[in-house]
């Protein structure tokens, strides 16, 4: 009789090991799925910025250093690989396109064009949705984590490959200016 016990014992310990582990992979794939629905609003973003560049070339053709550094950034975000290195690339385009941006502010023809304001609104919500995708990556990669390293997965996580999954943050650059108290002009 306690033979059985034993065994029953065991038996629930392994069902309840091989729950935690399938959970550990349910967890993983959904920050990948997270990761690739950001990827998915930054390819939209990539795509929109050549458009863009092209209709600012237009009306500021001798602002070319601007338009340079937009491009540049651009490329370095499509070749960024892993969340740390995409969200330091990201936060440069950022960076190149608030400065496109603020050329356009310098261009009352350039603001009032019709294509240009409608690439400028398409941006705009691209990256609400980016910032969306990065809240949902980030919740699924602190619930990955929290499981992974919590009891017992903690205890086989490591050796069967689930390692710690990174956030998409913000850089240097963006956090100082969260930090920054807005000011507000009438």
């Amino acid at each position: 009789m306690s033979f059985l016990i034993f065994l029953g014992l065991i038996a629930l310990i392994g069902l309840w090991l091989i729950g935690s582990y399938n959970g550990l992979v349910s967890l993983r794939q959904r920050c990948r799925q997270a990761f690739s629905d950001i990827d998915v609003q930054l390819k939209q973003r990539h795509d929109l910025i050549p458009n863009l560049v092209e209709t600012v070339k237009g009306y500021a053709a001798h602002e070319r250093g601007t338009l340079d550094d937009v491009v540049k950034a651009r490329n370095a975000a499509v070749s960024a690989q892993g969340p740390a290195a995409r969200g330091a690339a990201e936060g440069a385009l950022s960076d190149a396109l608030g400065r496109l941006f603020a050329l356009a502010e310098a261009y009352p023809d350039l603001k009032a064009n019709q294509n240009f304001r409608q690439l400028q609104d398409e941006l705009a919500d691209i990256e609400n949705k980016i910032a969306a995708a990065r809240r949902f990556f980030n919740n699924a990669s602190a619930e990955y984590n929290a499981t992974r390293e919590g009891f017992p997965a903690a205890l086989y996580s490591a050796s069967f490959g689930f390692v710690p999954q990174d956030f998409f943050g913000l850089e240097e650059g963006e956090r100082k200016a969260v930090q920054e108290t807005p000011k507000v002009q009438f």
